[in-house]
């Protein structure tokens, strides 16, 4: 008979010991939410995420080369930008007026005149008249590629500034992280080592 009141006895006392561990094991879990809330406050405030600053720096871009580049504080491509886009302006420029000369001189000698550039001073041509239609292919490919190129590159400034847009929003604070991990179980007088990674969105 005393057996069983010995028995009913730790029987209770286990039971309470198991209710205490698991209200402390819930008010630390509840403490530790509270923590991770506060940490994800606090990451909000540092940095506001603004879903529309990529299509801003990429209509900023499009309307001014460099002015998305401004806008996302990267003022060393402005110059890269303004650099690029104006080389393929200046070839362009510079193909359109050698096509304009040779196509003048061409549209002189089929009028019957011998006084273009491309003559001496007694009107022998120096260039046949087949030279001045291939310098006019040669100019004008030279002049559209040359066009291409400025638009491929006025397009790569308008991504550019898109793509700066999305990275500088790209959250990277202790929410990605891979730390070392200790703890002391005091129920189990043991301990825990490894590592802990946290991934959250």
């Amino acid at each position: 008979m005393q057996s069983k009141y010995v028995f009913s006895i730790l029987l209770c006392l286990f039971s309470v010991l198991f209710l205490f561990s698991q209200k402390d094991k819930d008010s630390t879990s509840i403490a530790i939410d509270k923590d991770l809330v506060v940490i994800e406050e606090q990451a909000l405030e540092r940095k506001e995420i603004d879903p529309l600053r990529p299509s801003k720096a990429a209509f900023y871009s499009a309307i001014f080369p460099g002015a998305g580049q401004a806008y996302n504080k990267k003022y060393w491509k402005i110059p890269i930008v303004w650099g690029a886009i104006g080389t393929g302006v200046y070839f362009y420029i510079r193909n359109d007026k050698q096509f304009d000369r040779y196509r003048d001189a061409y549209k002189r000698r089929l009028a019957g005149f011998t006084d273009d550039e491309f003559s001496d001073e007694n009107g022998t041509p120096l260039i046949s008249d087949d030279g001045l239609i291939r310098a006019q292919q040669t100019f004008r490919r030279n002049k559209e590629v040359s066009l291409l190129i400025t638009l491929g590159l006025y397009a790569l400034n308008i991504i550019d500034a898109n793509v700066d847009a999305h990275l500088l929003q790209f959250n990277v604070d202790e929410n990605l992280s891979l730390s070392p991990h200790y703890q002391y179980n005091q129920m189990e007088n043991s301990s825990d080592l490894g590592l802990t990674l946290n991934f959250k969105f």
